[in-house]
């Protein structure tokens, strides 16, 4: 009888916890998703409802004029391209990089093979706000300012060591009597790693890549910093932190603008979730 009395406790507490921790992380989902959930649905109410003393949780008049008025914005369709050529070149060039960088670290062993990894932890946990004047200074000393190839070079400086990081660890994970079975079998050290390592590292190129993707697609302070003059050259954040300006009280564009500025993130991650999600929990296990 003591022993079914203390499994009910048991159970009971286990129950409780696993209740507490489930309401905790409905709260914290809660706080993180209100904001956006109040972006989406303000950009569909009319100017009227938005300016109301008390705001409806749903647009009872939901209307498309917000968005009307943001894409026919000047410039948006400009910044928009400016914004994604910037983005996938910097996330295929710092795959590129990371790709050897990364099968050197994991697989070959080489003098200075401990100071280059922790340079590159160094790299990644170093605030890149700290670096924004050295930056703009070298950019401006170069001749480099308001040319988008300098903003692609930022960021992938900023997404690269991330990335190497991560690939490491996937790379490390695949068994190396693969790549030594396609060594017997007559392929070269590159033919075996192109042929056999490669395709195991989907889920990790998919989750670096988004990573990169968002880390370009939002940077604010650099775009901001390294393009001045040229309005042509300009990328989709800088556009939306004056497009209040452009408008005055117009909420509700604004609101648009934001919502048109999240998609393509929000379809990127929508697609590729469930391979990025086992990308990020497989690189951080195996590294």
């Amino acid at each position: 009888m003591r022993r079914v009395a203390f499994n009910r406790v048991a159970l009971n507490r286990a129950a409780l916890n696993r209740a507490a921790l489930n309401a905790a992380a409905l709260g914290v989902l809660a706080v993180s998703v209100f904001p956006v959930y109040w972006m989406v649905i303000t950009a569909f109410k009319p100017t009227v409802d938005i300016l109301t003393e008390t705001p409806a949780f749903w647009p009872a008049r939901p209307t498309l004029d917000h968005f009307a008025t943001a894409v026919r914005a000047a410039g948006f369709w400009t910044f928009w391209r400016n914004s994604l050529a910037v983005t996938v070149s910097a996330v295929l060039l710092a795959l590129v990089v990371a790709l050897p960088s990364a099968f050197a670290v994991a697989r070959l062993r080489w003098s200075g093979r401990r100071g280059f990894v922790l340079m590159v932890f160094v790299a990644q946990t170093a605030p890149w706000s700290a670096l924004l004047v050295p930056v703009y200074i070298i950019a401006r000393d170069a001749d480099m300012l308001d040319r988008l190839p300098t903003l692609t070079l930022v960021y992938f400086v900023t997404t690269l060591p991330f990335t190497i990081v991560t690939l490491r660890g996937f790379i490390a994970g695949v068994p190396p009597e693969l790549e030594e079975a396609a060594l017997m079998d007559g392929c070269g050290r590159a033919e075996a790693f192109r042929r056999v390592v490669l395709p195991l590292l989907a889920p990790g190129l998919m989750s670096t890549s988004l990573f990169g993707f968002i880390t370009a697609w939002n940077e604010f302070a650099f775009a901001n910093a390294l393009m001045i003059k040229d309005q042509g050259d300009r990328t989709l954040p800088i556009w939306l932190s004056g497009f209040s300006n452009v408008f005055g009280t117009d909420w509700g564009a604004t609101m648009a603008a934001a919502t048109l500025f999240m998609l393509p993130v929000l379809l990127v991650f929508l697609v590729l979730q469930r391979r990025v999600s086992a990308g990020m929990i497989a690189g951080a296990v195996k590294g």
